[in-house]
């Protein structure tokens, strides 16, 4: 009986130490940007804020270009996102429904590009940009950002494409549609979880990236909200209530995206990375 009741009690402490660990640097991240400076400076800590000020928000937003950079993180984000579902899809399309020379090697090499870090090519990427002269773009940001998310968003979705039964793509194309409005019409509806979480999985990854926009955009014009946050650390110190609340509003977005999201996109990574 004791062991039984152990066997139950375990997984939950378990659940709720990490659930505590995880949640509680964003609930203090959130609860740091309400308090005021005297309360963040303090010497013994103020778990709750006693008096809410917006004080820190106003700093943050207050920031020279932020809007440009609001705007620049936005467009680098979606578009990247965007290119990378249009070319996965017919990627995945490609490594699940057609057998060619090579296959298995394209899906070792998509593998071995997601587990590579892309700090090391950073280098490699900015001689190659200054080359062309297209330092201080949001061109080149895009279209680093998209082969970053593409690996895993290709092998994603081929564990989706490989699960479409092959009948119902066949079905269609004898009622007269062709591969490409097969694909259209019956496919890309069923593909709905696995978009949902390689979107959202590009999404943070280009939202969050730094390394890169710093080495390639040194023009404010051209820099995106990552640089933003580092905007608060001066030879002075660290403003560290509107280090917070700047983080608080950079987190927001993603929150929002994830409530939204949060269903389909676990079903959609669970479920792409058990089958095909």
């Amino acid at each position: 009986m004791k062991r039984s009741l152990f066997g139950r009690l375990w997984p939950n402490v378990t659940a709720v130490v990490l659930f505590i660990g995880f949640v509680f640097p964003v609930y203090w991240m959130f609860s740091t940007a309400f308090k005021p400076t005297g309360d963040i400076i303090s010497e013994n800590p103020v778990w709750f804020p006693t008096d809410i000020t917006f004080e820190h928000f106003e700093r943050a937003i207050g920031v020279d270009h932020f809007w440009t950079y609001v705007a620049n993180s936005l467009i680098v984000t979606l578009c990247a996102v965007g290119l990378a579902l249009v070319v996965a899809l017919a990627g995945s399309f490609a490594l699940a429904r057609m057998r060619f020379k090579g296959r298995r090697g394209f899906v070792i090499g998509f593998m071995v590009a997601q587990m590579a870090p892309w700090e090391v090519m950073i280098i490699a990427m900015y001689m190659i940009v200054r080359d062309a002269s297209m330092l201080n773009s949001l061109v080149p940001l895009t279209v680093f950002y998209m082969m970053m998310i593409l690996p895993f968003t290709i092998l994603t979705l081929r564990g989706f494409v490989a699960a479409v039964p092959r009948e119902l793509e066949e079905a269609a194309m004898v009622d007269g549609c062709g591969r490409a409005q097969a694909f259209r019409k019956v496919i890309l509806p069923l593909l709905a979880p696995g978009l949902m979480s390689t979107s959202l999985f590009g999404f943070i990854t280009a939202w969050n990236e730094f390394p890169l926009v710093l080495v390639l955009n040194k023009e404010a014009e051209a820099q995106t909200l990552p640089l933003w946050l580092s905007s608060f650390q001066t030879a002075f110190g660290n403003d560290w209530g509107a280090t917070m609340a700047a983080s608080s509003l950079f987190a927001i977005p993603i929150l929002i995206l994830f409530v939204f999201l949060q269903r389909k996109a676990v079903s959609g990574l669970t479920a792409g990375a058990v089958k095909g």
